[in-house]
């Protein structure tokens, strides 16, 4: 099979929860290919019953969350949500890419949790396992329906984003800027496009992610960058220059995770490591290892976002290095639950 340019995995990796798989290693008998070289994208509609989602994650440090999209056409290789599309009987590897779940009904399940007498205002985040402004956002438009509802009630909301099409929703983010109720982290890997082409094809730009900071920033939103994931022998050595490119464009917030490859991910992050990397796939593979004591998942809370040995410190260092550099004295305000309104103050729907 040819590489499949616009993706990030190239292959389907078997679902643990499926009791038949199809084997691929004996393909001479078959007269077509098995994956099509374009995939398209198939849309799942998904009416839940509830929308918010919660975990107790020490590393993760949101409790709260909602997820418009499940799946997701980004295609960041190394995402730890790929594994969560097994649960819905697909592959982890292009499925995940190509199938993707939507939930149109997500503000009116956000509205009747807000209504509920025993609800109290929190932080939630968009999104805690896919991105919320996926390409797919600009004919759905379920994130701006979402922060419509959060307005409404003005419940305070966290995004974190790798795509600039959040810009769009100014207007919004400015009134709930307006009561401390929003704050927007952009994700950034890299800056050379080169690598973010292979490691995440579908996101936008750094350049295009820092334009979208600085205009968030200029009108007085709250913005920050997550470096991650840090991958030794591939981005790591782009962390002074990525913080310094944020920092110039308004951010007030930096942090940082490893690559860690839990489940099916090792597999589908190793066979695209290998077909866009040959020369140096043991290498970092072998660092990746070193991360997390000779594995290339750790599961122990406290450790598994940052890793451990010498790699992890000199990814630690070096980014406490930076970030003394250029964030001096910058840092999130908290969010305010004070302005939480019963019963909103229009109607939406």
């Amino acid at each position: 099979m040819d590489y499949i340019k616009g993706k990030g995995a190239q292959i389907n990796v078997s679902n643990k929860y499926s009791k038949y798989d199809i084997d691929t290693s004996d393909l001479d008998g078959i007269d077509e290919e098995l994956i099509d070289t374009k995939p398209q994208i198939e849309v799942f509609k998904e009416t839940p019953k509830k929308i918010i989602s919660t975990n107790n994650s020490p590393d993760v440090g949101m409790y709260t969350s909602i997820n418009p999209y499940q799946g997701c056409e980004h295609g960041c290789i190394y995402c730890y949500a790929r594994n969560s599309h097994e649960y819905w009987g697909f592959s982890a590897g292009i499925d995940f890419e190509t199938k993707i779940i939507v939930k149109p009904e997500a503000p009116s399940l956000l509205e009747n949790e807000f209504l509920k007498s025993s609800y109290k205002p929190r932080v939630i985040m968009l999104s805690g396992n896919t991105d919320c402004y996926q390409p797919l956002e600009r004919k759905y438009q379920i994130t701006r329906n979402l922060l419509k509802v959060f307005n409404k009630y003005q419940n305070p909301v966290g995004i974190i984003t790798k795509n600039a099409l959040v810009v769009r929703d100014l207007d919004l983010l400015k009134e709930l800027a307006s009561n401390k109720l929003v704050q927007v982290i952009f994700s950034i890997t890299s800056m050379d496009e080169k690598l973010r082409q292979k490691l995440e094809p579908r996101t936008a730009s750094a350049t295009k992610k820092f334009k979208a900071m600085e205009t968030l920033a200029s009108e007085g939103i709250p913005v920050g960058v997550m470096n991650a994931p840090l991958i030794p022998g591939l981005n790591h050595h782009e962390i002074p220059t990525i913080l310094k490119n944020s920092a110039n464009s308004g951010a007030d917030f930096a942090s940082y995770t490893v690559v860690r490859l839990n489940g099916q991910i090792s597999k589908i992050f190793k066979d695209w490591l290998v077909k866009n990397f040959p020369d140096r796939s043991t290498k970092v593979w072998n660092q990746i290892q070193e991360l997390h004591g000779g594995s290339v998942n750790d599961s122990n809370f406290g450790r598994r976002m940052r890793g451990e040995g010498k790699i992890a410190e000199v990814i630690r260092n070096l980014f406490e290095v930076s970030k003394r550099k250029y964030f001096e004295g910058r840092a999130f305000q908290p969010l305010s639950i004070a302005h939480f309104r019963k019963g909103g103050n229009y109607s939406l729907f």
